[in-house]
């Protein structure tokens, strides 16, 4: 196969048919929501608007929708193989155990569903209540799950609802377990011990941002409804934590890319909370303006799903790759604090920017220059860079043992969260083994 990094049309150019021009938002051609009020001059009422528009946005979360013509049309294939994209599903790598559980089984109905129209469920665990006060600190977790794009990378084949490129059902996960990492409530140096969780499994292949049914061959229909599900579980935790006065919004892999848009809605819902979000392991992926078009914006209709913001008018398909979900955010809501971890020579993000038509030969360049122009945009992105070729954090026990120029990411997590100060950790000899 020619490198996808070679195709004169873009990194994907034969994973559609030759698309007309991204329409407008507000055209008839696009899925439309209810817009915000209008800018003006008073900040209450910009706020009540962001929340207005908000709530018009997580609305979609499992209401019915109607699929297009065009979303509904037969693809034609791109020969893919595992190694095409780093976001491979990776459930396998936490340890989990049958027993005693404190974490409870929301299934919810109407629109909401998978990659092959099973049911989609979301997880919550509650922290115990004090006596003097009820649980105010939430974390939404949004987990990695990998992504397809052809027929090949959508089939519903392997085992547990996982083939090699994504998880289509949630068959494998386990709403009895206990986990490692931040979800190990058990040890006292966890910065979330005390945190209630929703935790949100990824099985659209879409990185928790799409609504459309594609269909990608005669005996395949793929419902890429990331973003339907998302806002589901987001509702749930606005309606049962009104009184939140911290919400963290922490995305694993895939769920670290969609998580600066779920933390600009949290904040839109929540307006008293303090929010935070904490991404790891997507710092690499670059603006490609192809990419953005024909992957996010037509393939998965993440485009439709952008929330209607003031700072994002005037923003077409091809001007939002995954940086600008930070930086729209960001200047939205300059209060949300926002934060990032990233292997400098991460294989699996390599393997990732390579299948977006990137090039991955210098993986560290490209995430301190992602920062970089976050930054430049007006947005503070806090960040920790560690060495070496690893991939996971979040969700095993490395999170406590890593360690880089003497400052455990443990801590910086807990001073991050806590709103107290935290400089940002690069490695100094970045060595790739």
């Amino acid at each position: 196969m020619r490198p996808l990094s070679t195709n004169t049309r873009g990194p994907v150019a034969r994973l559609l048919p030759p698309a007309p021009p991204s329409p407008q938002k507000g055209t008839e051609a696009m899925r439309t929501r209810p817009l915000g009020m209008p800018m003006m001059t008073s900040w209450f009422v910009s706020r009540l608007a962001a929340a207005t528009a908000a709530l018009a946005t997580v609305a979609l979360g499992c209401a019915i929708a109607t699929p297009t013509a065009a979303s509904a049309a037969s693809e034609p294939t791109l020969t893919a193989t595992a190694a095409s994209s780093g976001l491979t599903p990776p459930r396998d790598t936490r340890t989990r155990k049958r027993g005693k559980s404190d974490w409870k089984k929301v299934v919810r109905g109407g629109d909401c569903a998978c990659a092959d129209g099973s049911d989609f469920a979301f997880w919550e665990r509650r922290a115990k209540p004090t006596k003097r006060a009820r649980p105010t600190k939430v974390v939404l977790y949004l987990d990695g799950g990998g992504v397809c794009f052809d027929a090949r990378s959508c089939a519903f084949s392997g085992r547990r609802g996982e083939n090699d490129f994504y998880n289509w059902n949630l068959s494998g996960e386990n709403p009895a377990f206990r986990g490692d990492g931040i979800l190990d409530f058990d040890r006292a140096d966890n910065p979330f011990r005390n945190y209630s969780f929703i935790y949100v499994g990824s099985c659209t292949g879409d990185l928790d941002l799409g609504d459309v049914t594609r269909r990608y061959s005669r005996k395949l229909t793929v419902e890429h409804n990331g973003f339907v599900n998302g806002t589901a579980a987001l509702r749930y935790l606005a309606k049962h934590y009104r009184d939140a006065a911290q919400v963290v919004v922490a995305g694993k892999t895939g769920g670290s890319i969609a998580a600066p848009v779920y933390g600009g809605l949290v904040a839109d819902l929540l307006p008293d909370a303090q929010v935070t979000v904490f991404g790891a392991q997507s710092g690499a992926f670059p603006d490609i303006p192809d990419f953005n078009a024909e992957i996010l914006g037509e393939l998965w209709g993440a485009y439709a799903n952008m929330p209607d913001w003031d700072v994002n008018e005037g923003l077409t398909a091809r001007d939002w790759g995954i940086p600008r979900f930070w930086i729209q955010a960001g200047l939205h809501d300059p209060d949300i604090v926002m934060a990032r971890f990233d292997y400098a020579f991460d294989p699996n993000a390599a393997r990732t920017v390579e299948w977006m038509g990137g090039d991955a030969s210098n993986l560290r360049a490209l995430i301190d220059a992602n920062e970089a122009a976050i930054e430049a945009a007006g947005v503070d992105l806090h960040s920790y860079t560690a060495p070496g070729r690893k991939h996971q954090i979040l969700d095993i026990d490395g999170f406590y043992k890593m360690k880089v120029n003497g400052e455990k990411l443990a801590h910086w997590v807990s001073r991050l969260i806590k709103g107290k100060p935290v400089e940002d950790v690069h490695c100094r000899k970045c060595r790739a083994g």
